[in-house]
């Protein structure tokens, strides 16, 4: 199917691993020239290198000095119709044993840095008459979840700031949505394993598994199973899908909205 995407530039947050990569991925495929941020350079430049016409750009968007510095160096690329924001999961602990340096941190890197790249880019948009804006977010919107105090609070926080933008925005040709991976076997998902097993004394293999008995579909998730409703949801076929919060999680999240 042509998405209509041919020629539009992109900009991933955290987007050279995980359901960030497969995000960019699918976008290249679809025609988009994408740059991929990450922390890490030389696995950055190595993952842009494999996109068509492919961009890398450094920088920790918890970070105000580099965010700054990243929006400034994407600017200077090309200005992004699609904006992908995408961040490193908050660490899994009880509300107890979370402190208020982790909730700072959590914050700036899950939160503000996310809204102020967006904010950065907003005005091109509104120019040129088109936008998407998706935010890699957790099922954890709909469905909250043990031991994950700061994921359940703070993707929560950027769902509301992100649903206020898309009923502000909507008129100019913009789009805000939100996409909600469930149980990912991803990187992020595998800190959680390992915290669980450590947690309750399990192997890491009698966690994974207990994980996918609890999915209907009765697996883990796959970036190919994330990458492609991105793409669609990027492109003038779904111009009129905005301010949704969609959960891609093989139906784990029990929610009825």
């Amino acid at each position: 199917m042509d998405l209509g995407l041919d020629g539009r530039n992109a900009l991933v947050l955290g987007g050279t691993r995980g359901l960030g990569w497969a995000c960019a991925q699918a976008l290249a495929q679809a025609g988009v020239r994408v740059v991929v941020n990450g922390r890490d350079a030389a696995h950055g430049e190595q993952a842009a290198r494999q996109l068509p016409g492919g961009r890398y750009v450094a920088g920790d968007i918890g970070d105000e000095a580099q965010r700054n510095a990243l929006i400034a160096a994407v600017q200077s690329i090309a200005s992004p119709d699609i904006v992908v924001t995408n961040a490193g999961g908050p660490a899994a602990a009880p509300f107890e044993e979370t402190d208020v340096a982790a909730w700072r941190r959590s914050y700036e890197t899950n939160v503000l840095g996310p809204m102020e790249v967006v904010r950065a880019l907003l005005p091109a948009m509104r120019e040129r008459g088109f936008g998407r804006i998706i935010n890699i977010t957790s099922f954890v919107v709909k469905e909250l979840y043990p031991n994950m105090a700061l994921s359940n609070s703070l993707r929560i926080g950027l769902t509301g700031a992100m649903g206020s933008l898309a009923r502000e925005v909507a008129a100019a040709g913009i789009t805000v949505n939100g996409l909600l991976p469930g149980l990912m076997d991803t990187g992020a998902l595998q800190r959680v394993i390992s915290d669980r097993a450590a947690r309750y004394h399990a192997s890491e293999d009698e966690v994974r598994a207990e994980m996918a008995r609890s999915i209907p579909v009765g697996r883990l998730g796959t970036g190919k199973d994330f990458g492609a409703l991105c793409a669609f949801l990027s492109s003038p076929l779904a111009s009129y899908v905005t301010g949704q919060n969609i959960c891609v999680d093989g139906g784990l999240a029990r929610s009825p909205i």
